[in-house]
């Protein structure tokens, strides 16, 4: 059964996102098929992948070639033809694959795919400029993961006036509206951490709360000028 073996993915379109996608694909243990119709990228990428082989989209003939295989999932990872998206999108809608993932660059681009069968949409360039905003303007957040347009995980350097308060003090819920999932301690990570247990300089909080909560407590946790 499909359960018990490796999963096997096709990555249509090998510029850098879909390059970087069957490269860990198959670093995760994975099978995959890697296509472009440039055969420079085809050879580059192909000791990193189970087959990589040039294909133009556009040619009905080629697509049958590639057969019918069931596979877990295809990643449409085209540049900015549309029209080779669409097709991308239709052949493996049409294959049976379940999952079928399509890269858009924009709104629009992610509708359009989206109504022909593309089960998510993945906005690449979008996502590193949200990230990239959330680190220069969540000044001491060591790193954030974006739930939402409105909610974040953060990891926070410890807020000075929190070193030496517990859990139960801090009311982190009550006043901020956050919830503490783990506090990062040296090399230990205390999962759910201990109501009871006092806070102490170097601790790292990993918080889930609103962006705009997150960029004010991580303000407060900024060093303060002498």
């Amino acid at each position: 059964m499909k359960k018990y073996s490796q999963k096997e993915y096709i990555v249509i379109g090998l510029g850098r996102f879909g390059s970087s996608v069957a490269i860990q694909l198959e670093a995760n243990g994975c099978k995959v098929l890697a296509i472009d119709r440039n055969e420079h990228r085809v050879r580059q990428i192909a000791d990193y992948v189970t087959l990589a082989m040039c294909v133009d989209l556009t040619n009905d003939e080629a697509l049958e070639e590639l057969g019918g295989r069931n596979f877990d999932g295809a990643v449409i990872s085209i540049g900015h033809s549309l029209d080779a998206s669409v097709l991308a999108t239709i052949w493996a809608k049409e294959q049976g694959i379940c999952q079928v993932i399509a890269k858009a660059y924009d709104e629009k681009q992610g509708k359009i795919l989206t109504k022909i069968g593309a089960d998510k949409i993945v906005y690449p360039e979008k996502e590193i400029g949200v990230q990239l905003a959330n680190d220069l303007a969540f000044n001491n957040m060591f790193d954030t993961i974006e739930l939402s347009s409105e909610y974040s995980i953060g990891e926070i350097i410890t807020p000075f006036d929190w070193i030496g308060k517990d859990l139960r003090q801090l009311k982190l819920r009550e006043k901020y509206g956050v919830n503490a999932i783990a506090i990062k301690r040296g090399g230990t990570l205390l999962v759910n951490p201990p109501a009871d247990q006092p806070t102490k300089k170097d601790d790292v909080f990993m918080l889930l709360g609103t962006n705009a909560t997150l960029k004010k407590i991580a303000s407060a946790s900024a060093p303060r000028k002498s």
